[in-house]
């Protein structure tokens, strides 16, 4: 059922991360509720947000050139070194009291230049560990785990809020980190395949060739469009749920942890799903129906204002979410020659993270003028319009053309 596992360095860095995830969803809770309670302002919390994925905005692009560039394991030890350090710093304002607003924005600042070259150096590493063969098996036991530590790591922080406070949060994020690196540091892998030739060559050369071949692959592109409108409109949970926990459920740390754990339930499940599935291959079908469900389930929980029927809907958004992104990403990576992937994965981090910027603040400011009830709709809208105009626009000129390359 799990191929991936047989490998045993993907079953190190599948280990390691299973611990950093935890930890990481533990701040990002901690995080979004201390923001919340030294503001009261959703688009203060969007802005935060916004800030942390800016930089992959404007340097994914040049992120995936360094990539294809210096070994991928390398790249991870520093930066997973450095978000630890990061998350330390974080930890230590906050339990001397010290910490505000725009140092938390300096911060997140910091995480989002950092995780600009450790998001794609990640998603290209997999394929060094497994190859083509186990691929989806592997990406969709990564989803697995992100998805598991997002059901651990927000109940976990809501009562840890209650009781200790919110250091202890970011204290617990930066030790997991230890992890995931002495894991990447016990892995044995061989660099990459084409290293040698884009030395000799000009980053913004590297850069637009990269996207020459992105554009010529209608199967990517199609894909890489998809990701960037559903990731603007329909993925802004980390700043609609928690305004819409606050205002609309009049719940508090604990009640949000559990909405944010209840998404990662649905995750889980739509992870596992899919790693079943490997075996027959990453279908269009499941790219197209988790987008779509994506935006209905949000349009449902915009119409609604109960505790019980929002865990409900939020874990089957998470399913639906997952189904898609997992999808998407597979099907990226199948199909794209080896000497691009770096710069591939670079754009597929932009269109998924990079755009977080613009989506926090629509998300941010739609949810302090309208209310999260009324952004939630909107951006399920958008969504599922858009998918179906794939289906009737796109899909066979996309999807019919699909080359799965082979390894070289």
């Amino acid at each position: 059922m799990f191929p991936a596992l047989r490998h045993r360095n993907f079953k190190l860095f599948w280990f390691g991360q299973m611990i950093s995830l935890i930890g990481t969803w533990m701040q990002n809770i901690g995080q979004g509720w201390l923001v919340l309670k030294l503001t009261n302002s959703p688009f203060l919390l969007g802005l935060v947000s916004a800030l942390q994925f800016l930089p992959m905005l404007f340097l994914s692009l040049f992120a995936g050139v360094i990539i294809d560039r210096f070994p991928k394991r390398k790249i991870l030890i520093f930066t997973q070194t450095c978000l630890m350090l990061t998350a330390f710093v974080l930890a230590t304002l906050t339990a001397l009291k010290m910490i505000t607003y725009w140092e938390i924005v300096f911060l997140a600042t910091i995480m989002g230049f950092i995780n600009t070259i450790d998001n794609p150096t990640r998603q290209s590493f997999i394929i060094d560990l497994v190859g083509k063969e186990d691929l989806m098996n592997a990406i969709s036991l990564n989803s697995s785990i992100f998805n598991g530590a997002r059901i651990v790591g927000p109940g976990i922080a809501g009562i840890l809020i209650g009781i200790l406070g919110y250091s202890i949060c970011f204290y617990l994020n930066a030790l997991s980190f230890i992890a995931v690196i002495v894991g990447l540091i016990l892995i044995d892998v061989n660099g990459g395949t084409s290293r040698a030739i884009l030395q000799k060559k000009e980053v913004l050369n590297d850069i637009k060739e990269g996207l020459k071949y992105i554009k010529n692959t209608p199967v990517i592109i199609v894909t890489i469009l998809m990701i960037a409108v559903l990731s603007t409109f329909s993925m802004n949970f980390n700043v609609l749920v928690p305004v819409f926990a606050k205002n609309i459920l009049h719940e508090e740390a604990a009640g949000y942890g559990f909405l944010m754990s209840a998404m990662g339930v649905g995750a889980l499940c739509g992870a596992l799903l899919l790693a079943t599935l490997s075996s027959k291959g990453a279908k269009p079908f499941y790219l197209i129906a988790g987008g779509f469900g994506l935006g209905l389930f949000q349009i449902i929980i915009g119409f609604q204002s109960y505790y019980w029927s929002s865990i409900v809907l939020l874990a089957l958004s998470g399913f639906s979410m997952i189904t898609f992104s997992a999808s998407a990403n597979t099907t990226i990576q199948l199909n794209s020659e080896n000497k691009y992937r770096g710069r591939v994965m670079s754009v597929y981090s932009l269109v998924f993270g990079g755009v977080t910027p613009i989506g926090a603040l629509y998300a941010g400011g739609l949810a302090e003028k309208f209310g999260a009830h009324i952004a939630f709709i909107i951006s399920g809208v958008i969504g599922a319009v858009y998918v179906l105009y794939v289906i009737g626009f796109q899909y066979k000129y996309s999807f019919g053309k699909g080359v799965n390359i082979q390894d070289e």
